[in-house]
Order: structure tokens, then sequence, then C-alpha cells
């Protein structure tokens, strides 16, 4: 099945013919490139970034090892919330890589030191509001529990990109595989409900899947998604030519 958006995709031409083998073999290229403690320690590389995240314990870290086929990837802790970095990965060919995976940490899990908790969550909506390479979110959300006040507000801190088309948003309704096909179906539906009022410009991309690193299900959509994010290159920054006037002329 193909991956539900609200509205409809428009199918990129070059994605047209391209198959699960091929964007999965894309997946598995992802390797670690660097990590970064502070926003401004996030380099700049000129490549689209994608960011994963989603609540503590909701399966990010299996989600992005599942897509790499890479057991030990993206790093779980054993105490969820307690990673603190930006872990970022290349992803594409060896010398040319065509996109930057950039796992943030996870959000709201109780035992974390508030503090932490705080400047974490302006990092991450810093980074998501501000980074402008920045052209893809993948949300991970327990599909048992649905999107939680703490999911939907992590979609408000990048909703105005969305709106505006420079971001686009997949949801993967994770560990699918712990519930029946009737409760897939709901939580699918429920989901895709709540999602569609965040669709308020024709250029809002968004999508949703059920996603079971278990089984396997979803898997395919989501490489397929983050591959055709990656067909797309960054709108080129002006030259000095085409920059602005600062307001004065001469006469």
């Amino acid at each position: 099945m193909t991956v539900p958006h609200l509205p409809p995709p428009q199918p990129a031409d070059m994605a047209l013919d391209v198959t699960d083998k091929t964007v999965l073999g894309w997946a598995h290229t992802a390797r670690f490139f660097t990590t970064a403690a502070q926003l401004h320690q996030v380099p700049e590389t000129g490549l689209p970034e994608v960011a994963f995240v989603g609540r503590s314990n909701a399966g990010k870290s299996t989600a992005i090892n599942t897509l790499a086929q890479h057991k030990r990837l993206a790093f779980a802790s054993k105490t969820p919330g307690r990673t603190q970095h930006i872990n970022l990965f290349h992803v594409g060919p060896k010398e040319v890589p065509n996109q930057i995976w950039a796992d943030l940490p996870g959000y709201g899990y109780a035992a974390v030191n508030r503090d932490a908790k705080s400047r974490w969550q302006k990092v991450m909506a810093d980074y998501l509001q501000q980074r402008e390479p920045l052209r893809g979110v993948v949300q991970m959300v327990d599909s048992r529990h649905g999107l939680t006040d703490l999911d939907r507000q992590l979609i408000d801190f990048v909703a105005e990109r969305v709106y505006a088309g420079e971001v686009k948003l997949l949801v993967l309704l994770t560990k699918a595989d712990k519930l029946s096909r009737k409760e897939q179906a709901a939580i699918l539906e429920q989901t895709q409900e709540l999602l569609g009022s965040y669709v308020l410009t024709e250029q809002a991309d968004i999508g949703v899947a059920l996603f079971s690193a278990l089984k396997g299900q979803g898997v395919a959509d989501a490489a397929r998604c983050l591959y055709e994010w990656a067909q797309e290159p960054l709108p080129a920054l002006p030259s000095a030519d085409e920059a602005p006037d600062s307001g004065s002329s001469e006469e």
C-alpha cells in the first residue's frame, strides 16, 4: 500500500518506476555522520535534512534502525529520555550523500531533569522552526495511544513551515503489530482526522502510515517517502548580485 497523505501527494516523475528494493537499498546506506549537543554545532552541508522525532518509548530508534537495516545505527538508551544530542546520519552514495537524517532526543519522559527537558524542548523547537535545510519530519507515535497532547505540541513547532510547504510531515504509527486489524484501521482513521486539522493550505504535505519494525509493515512505504524527499533539491541561495539592497540608492 502507499502512504496515505492529506491531501494526496503529486508523485515526482522520477520516482514512478522506483521499486521497493531500490528505496530500501538507498535507506540501507545510512551511516553515522556526527553528533551535536547544541543547534549551532550542526554542520552546514548543503544537503536536505529529515528530522526523526517521537516520545520516549515510541520506538524512534527502532524505526530508524529498521529503515537502515542496521541493528545499532540509532542508539536507544536503557533509560528513556536520557539521550541529549542530535545524532546525524548521511544517506545515499558514499562519496555524494543526498540526505541527512537527524535523530532528535525523545520527549515526554517524566524522569528527566526539568532543566534538561526545558533546554531540549527549546533546542528541538528551534531546530524545527529555524533549521533552513530541514525538508521533512518523521514523527513516531505509538499506535496504541495515538497522537497525545505532547505529540501535537511537537507538530505545532513545525506547523507554520508545513503550511508554507517548506517542510513535509510523515507520522508513523509504530508498534502496529500489537493491534488487531480492526484496531489498526481505527487508529489510522483517527490519526488522519486529527492531522487533517493541520492541512490548512494546498502546500501542506502530511502523511500517516502504520509501522511495525517486527513485522516489516510500512517500512518500504516510509523508505519510499524519504527517498522521494531526497530527490527534491534545496532551493538555491541568492547570489550576492541577487541579494536585496539595503534601501540606499545612488543619485
